[in-house]
C-alpha cells in the first residue's frame, strides 16, 4: 500500500458507499449533511502507510451536521452509518483501538470544533485565540472536505485555518527563541561538560520540538502531533527542507561517526544546533521580525515580543506561549 492512501479510500467508500446510504435514507437532508475525513490519524495528514493499518484506519468517514439537523437525525443517521459495511474492497473492517473512538461518525459541527478547541465556535480575539494548542489546530484543519452543501463546516474551518491573530503569532514565535535558545545553544553542551547525557538528550529533543514549532509559525501553519512533526516539516516552504534535513543529521550523528569520544559526538551535534539557529535568525530578519546581530536566538525573542500591539500580551512574560 502506497503511503497516504488511506484519504482516497475513505473518500471512495464515502461516495460509493455512505452517499448513496443518505440518498436513500435521509433524502431531505442530503443538501446538509457535510462530509469527510478530518482530525486525529494519520490519513487525516496523508502519513498513513502499512504501519497504520493496525488499528483506528481503514473505510470510514465524518458526518457533519448543525445544530438544528442533528438533533433532528443525529442519531438516527449514526445508526444507519453503523449498518453500513464494515469492509470494503479489500480493506478493512477498522480495528478500533481502545482510545481511538469517536474519530469517525455523526458529528454536531460545533461539537466536533469544541473538543479540539474547547470552542463551540470559531475564536474570537487574543484571549479566545492564545490558549489554543498548535497541534489540535493542526488536527482539526488536517484531511480533506469531501462535501459541504450549507457550507457551515468549512466557514468554521476556514477561519481556524487563517492561522493565528498577527499579536498571538509573534507571541509564540518570541517565546520558541527563548526556549529552544535556552535548550540547543546553552544547556545542551552545558549538561554534556557535566555528564549529564540524560539532560543533554532532554534538551536535544526540546529543541527540535522548539525549532519544529518556530518554522510552522514562521509558515503560518499549524504544527501537528509530536510525531508527525519532523515528517510535516519537509513540506514547508520557508525552512522546511533545511529543517528536516539538518535535524536529521543532528539526531543520527552517533550512528555516523564511530570511534569518536562522546564529547566530540556531542560537539558536532551542538555544531549543528548553531547552524540552525543561525538560518532560522537569517530568516526572522528577513521576515522583518528581528534587527538584531546576534547570533544568540534568544536575543531576538524580547524584540519580537516588542512588536506585539497588545499591551497586555507584550508586556507578559516572554518566556511563555
Amino acid at each position: 500500500m502506497a503511503e497516504g492512501t488511506g484519504m482516497r479510500i475513505c473518500e471512495e467508500y464515502f461516495r460509493e458507499v455512505g452517499a448513496p446510504m443518505i440518498e436513500q435514507k435521509f433524502p431531505e437532508y442530503k443538501d446538509r449533511i457535510a462530509a469527510g475525513l478530518v482530525g486525529s490519524g494519520s490519513e487525516c495528514f496523508g502519513f498513513d502507510d502499512e504501519c497504520s493499518r493496525d488499528h483506528d484506519w481503514g473505510p470510514s468517514f465524518c458526518l457533519w451536521l448543525n445544530k438544528e439537523d442533528y438533533k433532528a437525525i443525529g442519531r438516527s443517521l449514526q445508526a444507519e452509518v453503523e449498518k453500513l459495511p464494515q469492509g470494503w474492497k479489500e480493506f478493512g473492517p477498522r480495528e478500533v483501538s481502545k482510545w481511538g473512538g469517536g474519530r469517525v461518525g455523526v458529528f454536531e459541527i460545533g461539537q466536533f470544533y469544541k473538543d479540539f478547541t474547547g470552542l463551540d465556535h470559531p475564536p474570537v480575539g487574543i484571549n479566545e485565540w492564545r490558549p489554543l494548542l498548535e497541534h489540535y489546530l493542526a488536527a482539526c484543519t488536517n484531511g480533506k472536505v469531501f462535501c459541504d452543501p450549507l457550507g457551515e463546516f468549512s466557514r468554521f474551518r476556514s477561519k481556524l485555518k487563517d492561522f493565528y491573530p498577527e499579536d498571538v503569532r509573534l507571541k509564540k514565535i518570541a517565546a520558541r527563541c527563548m526556549t529552544a535558545a535556552q535548550q540547543g545553544q546553552y544547556n545542551f553542551m552545558r549538561a554534556v561538560e557535566r555528564g549529564e547525557y540524560v539532560a543533554a538528550l532532554h534538551a536535544e529533543s526540546q529543541f527540535c520540538q522548539d525549532i519544529i514549532s518556530l518554522v510552522f509559525l514562521l509558515n503560518k501553519e499549524y504544527t501537528p502531533f509530536y510525531k508527525w512533526r519532523h515528517k510535516a516539516v519537509k513540506n514547508l516552504p520557508i525552512l522546511g527542507d533545511f529543517t528536516y534535513g539538518i535535524l536529521l543529521k543532528m539526531v543520527t550523528t552517533h550512528k555516523e561517526e564511530r570511534g569518536e569520544s562522546l564529547y566530540v559526538l556531542y560537539g558536532k551535534k551542538n555544531h549543528l544546533i548553531e547552524e540552525t539557529c543561525q538560518n532560522v535568525i537569517e530568516e526572522l530578519r528577513r521576515q522583518g521580525l528581528s534587527d538584531s546581530s546576534s547570533s544568540f536566538l534568544l536575543d531576538h525573542g524580547p524584540i519580537l515580543q516588542q512588536r506585539i500591539k497588545d499591551a497586555v500580551l507584550r508586556n507578559s512574560t516572554v518566556w511563555l506561549d
